[in-house]
Order: structure tokens, then C-alpha cells, then sequence
């Protein structure tokens, strides 16, 4: 199998999966590739960082509480509490499990846009957390 052929089919397969609504991705980079797959073009890590770190008409960007570069536990603008890195580098857990991606990418997207957020936009943050190094 050549690399392009193999790389179009994991990215079909991680597409199906979360089109299937699974629970649990094999590791960051598997949902980056769906979420590539459902916006129909490679991610941008420089959209993402920002998107990660502008205010868009709203009270808070994703920066308020995660931290301009989420490497390490932020604080909720609100309530204070918490919040372990985002960043997949600094904290095994994160975007390991596709629903609890989800689940946050909604709220937090809402609380930032005012709406969802969608594919591309998921892969171009996605992308550039995946570029934050120890």
C-alpha cells in the first residue's frame, strides 16, 4: 500500500468512527485526522493558535482559562476552578477519548463563538496543540 493510499484510508476510518459516534480514539492525532477528514482540508495549526487565543465578539477566548499556551493547569474565568493542561504533550488524557472531546470542543465553543465549533476549526486548535512540546 503506498503512503498516500494508506494515509487516505486512516483518515476515511477515523472519519467513519467519529461519524459513528465513537466512544474512544486511539490517541490525539486519530481525531485530528477525522476532523480533517469532515472539514474536506488539512488542519492549520496558526488558525488554531488563533482561534485559541482571540476573543471573537464574546466575553473570553479559549485562552482565558486554559492559558495563552496551554501547557500547563489553568484557571476557569469563572469559577475558579482547575483545569488540568490542554495540551496533549503536558497531559496523556487529553483528546484520548472522542466523546469527552466533544462534549468539551461544544461547551467551550459556545462559550467562545457563540456556536459550535466546526470540523476545520477543531483540527486547526487540535493541530497546533499537537505542535506544543515539552
Amino acid at each position: 500500500m503506498t503512503r498516500s493510499i494508506f494515509i487516505s484510508h486512516l483518515l476515511a476510518c477515523a472519519a467513519a468512527a467519529l461519524a459513528a459516534g465513537s466512544a474512544t480514539a486511539a490517541e490525539p492525532a486519530h481525531l485530528l485526522a477525522g476532523y480533517s477528514a469532515q472539514a474536506g482540508t488539512p488542519a492549520n495549526a496558526q488558525r488554531g493558535r488563533d482561534l485559541f487565543t482571540t476573543r471573537h465578539g464574546r466575553e473570553w477566548s479559549c485562552s482565558s482559562c486554559h492559558g495563552a499556551t496551554p501547557t500547563a493547569e489553568g484557571r476557569h474565568a469563572t469559577t475558579a476552578k482547575t483545569i488540568a493542561p490542554l495540551a496533549p504533550a503536558f497531559n496523556a488524557q487529553r483528546f484520548t477519548d472522542a466523546a469527552k472531546s466533544e462534549k468539551w470542543f461544544r461547551r467551550n465553543c459556545n462559550d467562545v463563538l457563540g456556536r459550535e465549533c466546526s470540523a476545520g476549526e477543531k483540527a486547526d486548535v487540535l493541530a497546533w496543540l499537537l505542535t506544543l512540546k515539552p
